[in-house]
Formats: structure tokens, sequence, C-alpha cells
């Protein structure tokens, strides 16, 4: 910093007063609206976003109508899963979770109800990733095969670009990922043409509301059981362990 006085410094007079406190520097107000910044962008960057703590009770309808897509009988336990595509946290939990979310739900002892959010869309070279990759999961649940929506579910993630501002997939780049996966002609149109979309970013609207409402913030990944957030998501697989026993009691 090229500027040497400090703040609050005064000029000696040559007849005796008494000190007057100055008012803070505009150096420091820079450099406080600086970490603020910065700590919002940390928060943003890995994958998470507060916003409140007004936590209460989350309307399952909602959740219901907003889900992207709805696996596993009904008689199941069931959780609601949170994640945006552009998250390299969800990332995470998908690698170590995915499968034996898979497992579960393949198997009839698991109901998933998932919940693509879209507040990083401005980390992406186009500005709009995580609502186009939304609406793709979107199209491809249209189909309501549960195999074809997971397998494309997990292939999103593992071809998952930078989180810098700098990564893209284009949205016929989507249809081929989801094609390779086994989705249909119409559906691989669905994701070229960008037709649900508006109909993902409505969703994600919701779905972020209602999580606000059961967890007092909105952040991913985040999964609720019952309507309750559940802890300790990226420490393996324990935490579906201990949903997946209680449903045996």
């Amino acid at each position: 910093m090229s500027e040497k006085r400090k703040s609050g410094a005064s000029v000696p007079r040559a007849t005796t007063s008494k000190y007057q406190p100055s008012a803070p520097s505009s150096t420091m107000t820079y450099v406080l609206g600086g970490i603020a910044i910065l700590v919002i962008a940390g928060l943003v960057i890995g994958g998470i976003w507060w916003s409140g703590r007004d936590k209460g009770t989350a309307d399952q309808s909602a959740l219901a109508a907003s889900s992207t897509m709805i696996v596993g009988p009904e008689n199941a336990p069931l959780i609601d899963v949170f994640e945006d595509p552009l998250c390299p946290v969800c990332k995470m939990f998908e690698q170590q979770s995915g499968p034996a979310i898979t497992a579960a739900v393949t198997e009839g002892k698991l109901r998933v109800r998932y919940h693509t959010l879209n507040f990083l869309n401005s980390r992406s070279a186009t500005g709009d990733y995580s609502s186009r990759a939304a609406g793709a999961l979107t199209c491809v649940a249209q189909e309501q095969n549960t195999d074809l929506f997971l397998r494309f579910h997990s292939a999103l993630f593992g071809a998952q670009p930078a989180e810098d501002g700098t990564g893209n997939i284009t949205s016929p780049e989507l249809a081929r990922l989801a094609t390779s996966q086994g989705a249909t002609p119409a559906t691989a149109k669905c994701i070229t043409d960008n037709e649900k979309v508006a109909q993902a970013e409505a969703n994600a609207a919701t779905s972020s509301d209602e999580l606000k409402k059961a967890a007092g913030q909105v952040g991913t990944p985040s999964v609720l059981h019952d309507g309750k957030p559940v802890d300790g998501l990226l420490d393996g697989t324990g935490w579906l362990d201990g949903i997946l026993g209680a449903g045996k009691s």
C-alpha cells in the first residue's frame, strides 16, 4: 500500500488542543467490504449458499410437485435430495453415496425425490448451465424410466464442468450424454431445444423455498428424511445406512 498515513493520525499543531477522533478511512471501508465479498464468494464457490435461518416445516405436497424425479416404492423410507449440477461438493456426494442410493432404490428399500437447484448458474461460462442441466434431467424424467434417470443423473455429475466461470456443456452435448445412457430421440430433442428449462427453474425456486423451511438454510448437497435435515452426508454412506436400518425396525 502506497499510502503511509495511518487512520486517525493527527498533524502536530502549535497550540494545545484536545484529541479529535477521525472518521474511519475509506481504505478500511474497502478492506471490510472486500472481506465480506470474499466470504460470500467462498460459500457460493464451494457449492453452498445460506439464505436465512427461519427453520420450520416443509410442505410435503410442494416437495413432491417440485421434484425433478421420484424413484422407488411408495412404502419405502423417503428422502429428498437437493443438488446443483455445477456444485463440486454435490459431485463428491454422488461419487460417495450415489451407488448406494441407486442400489437401495433398485432393491425397493428407498424412495427418493430428486430436487435440482440452479443457484450456481453464474459460475458457468454461459451463465445458465445449472438451469439447462436441470432441464435435461427433467426431460429424461419424462420417460419415467428409473434406471435411465439414475444413469443419466450419475453421468451428469461425472461430466461436470469446472465451477470457475469457464466450464460449460452445451445443450446438444447434454442431449448426447443422455442418449449415451439410453434416452430416446424425443428426449434428446427436448434437451437440445431447452424445452424444460423454464419448468426446471420454477421447480428449483419452490424446492429452495421448501428446503429453507425445513433446514433453515438453502445448501447443496442437502438431504431431508421425513422432512428433517440429515447430517454426515460427506462421511461415507453411514447416513443412508441409518435411514435404511431404521426402516427395518
